[in-house]
């Protein structure tokens, strides 16, 4: 049985320094968030969806990067490009949240007076913060050396973070109207000029 990259080589310390600083930033962010608070219709469930969501991605990934199907070719490699993709989405993550200020919380809320933000990553897409998230979870997917544990986190975007944008959206254009409107006319969801 084969280790994943994460667990083989020196330079996984690299990768466990920005995933233990990632972690550690959205643990003292956002503390241990077991969903959105009593009465919030905005979220739709969404935040808890993305807890328990996400941590059965992480440990199922991990599980499967053992797995001798589909690993890639050079786990070298995969382990820095998946450790560049995880630092380069956090990075991307932590500007949005910059950006957004006291506006940016775990649960879907918006408030009737909430600014629309279109100023940062949010001049470009609508959602920087899920893109820098998207970002980290497929370095990780890469960094353990697995198509397999990649495609575990493309899954689990989709399962989990489809209803969460919806329910998003769905709150900003109720709250904020039509300014809103024409910035989602303006700008894609994740990737600049193209989705």
């Amino acid at each position: 049985m084969v280790d994943p990259p994460i667990f083989a080589y020196s330079e996984a310390l690299l990768f466990w320094a920005i995933f233990i600083w990632s972690l550690v930033f959205e643990i003292l962010r956002f503390g241990v968030k077991r969903g959105a608070p009593p009465g919030n219709v905005q979220d739709a469930g969404t935040l808890r969806r993305i807890n328990v969501g996400s941590n059965i991605a992480l440990w199922l990934a991990l599980l499967v990067a053992w797995l001798p199907w589909l690993r890639i070719r050079n786990p070298r490699l995969a382990l820095w490009v998946g450790t560049l993709v995880l630092l380069a989405g956090f990075l991307v993550r932590r500007h949005a949240m910059r950006a957004l200020g006291k506006c940016f919380t775990a649960a879907v809320s918006v408030a009737p007076d909430q600014p629309l933000v279109q100023s940062g990553p949010y001049r470009w897409i609508r959602h920087p913060g899920y893109a820098g998230g998207f970002a980290m979870f497929l370095g990780i997917g890469l960094a353990l050396g697995s198509w397999l544990s990649v495609l575990v986190f493309v899954i689990e975007i989709l399962l989990v973070y489809t209803p969460r944008v919806r329910a998003e959206e769905k709150a900003l254009v109720e709250t904020i109207g039509e300014p809103y409107r024409a910035y989602m006319t303006r700008t894609k969801r994740f990737i600049p000029f193209v989705f």
